[in-house]
């Protein structure tokens, strides 16, 4: 699973009803209003880097209202629940 976070500028009047509209792109999990630099957090999981270059330039880079983006691709995740899976392996 390739996983990207897509951060966004937008257009004040814009972010509420961006928001919504991103969510209903294929392969983005989430988006989050965020204080701070950016407007939205977006987080895209596709399974192929074609996927990736589908949902981020052709979709999200695309919606009207966005002023600015940036995309970060992950190399590894880390987290609570797959560290804890990782070092319960065998202990069953």
């Amino acid at each position: 699973m390739i996983t990207a976070i897509v951060l966004i500028n937008a257009e004040t009047d814009k972010v509420s009803q961006l928001a919504r509209q991103l969510t209903e792109i294929a392969g983005v999990t989430e988006v989050f209003s965020v204080a701070g630099r950016w407007d939205l957090v977006v987080l895209v999981q596709v399974g192929e880097h074609a996927d990736l270059a589908a949902v981020v330039s052709d979709a999200i880079r695309k919606a009207p209202g966005i002023t600015h983006s940036e995309t970060l691709i992950a190399f590894r995740a880390y987290s609570r629940r797959e560290l804890d899976t990782a070092f319960n392996i065998g202990t069953d």
